[in-house]
């Protein structure tokens, strides 16, 4: 009795330790394409009412006054609209226009604030600004206590800390982060790892593997 007892006890802890791995497979993949499909599906949704008034024909409506939804073509609409904006900016005479724009959202007030903030937030990650491309170790704890950040500046003489180093800490599992200025000495460049890498790194909390670059 104490042998059947003691072997379901294993098979149990088998079927659970199964189910954690299984879910840590899925559980990311589906909530990522849970999350798109929701996108999506909520911008085919509002097609149809933007375009119904100019083609009536094309998208109508059923017996309970609902319209037609074309599966996909808010996927299309966007990508497209993206890379035509995308195109157009790198045209001499729009980029002008772009950058004229740009100072007057930069300069109106309520505006400012919102627009600056969302553009500094995209170009930090893509574009000719990249700001967190810099991978370092910060000690701002503990004597032996290290965080991975960012630096984003190499001099914060502007705020009066001439010879220091702005760091941003991103958190675990989030997407916030902190701010540190450090003297250099508080600093260890981190050469054989990516930004990318370390960025995955610090935002799954250690858990995603990354490769030393020194080794391909």
């Amino acid at each position: 009795m104490i042998d059947m007892n003691l072997r379901y006890r294993v098979y149990a802890r088998k079927l659970l330790k199964y189910f954690l791995q299984g879910l840590v497979v899925l559980a990311p993949i589906a909530i990522t394409i849970f999350a798109i499909v929701s996108v999506f599906n909520w911008i085919d949704g509002i097609v149809p009412r933007m375009m119904h008034p100019l083609f009536p024909n094309w998208i109508k409506e059923d017996a309970n006054g609902n319209l037609d939804k074309i599966p996909g073509l808010g996927f299309i609409i966007v990508i497209s609209l993206v890379l035509l904006v995308g195109w157009l900016s790198s045209l001499f005479m729009v980029g002008r226009l772009v950058e004229v724009l740009d100072k007057v959202l930069e300069k109106t007030p309520g505006i400012k604030f919102i627009y600056s903030s969302v553009k500094d937030f995209f170009e930090a990650f893509a574009g000719d600004k990249k700001k967190f491309d810099k991978p370092v170790l910060v000690n701002v704890d503990g004597a032996d206590v290290w965080r991975v950040g960012f630096i984003t500046s190499n001099d914060a003489e502007h705020l009066e800390m001439k010879g220091f180093i702005v760091v941003y800490v991103p958190h675990s599992y989030a997407i916030s982060g902190i701010t540190y200025i450090v003297p250099p000495i508080k600093i260890k460049n981190l050469q054989s790892l990516s930004a990318s890498d370390a960025m995955k790194f610090v935002v799954s909390g250690g858990v995603v593997n990354v490769e030393d670059q020194t080794h391909h």
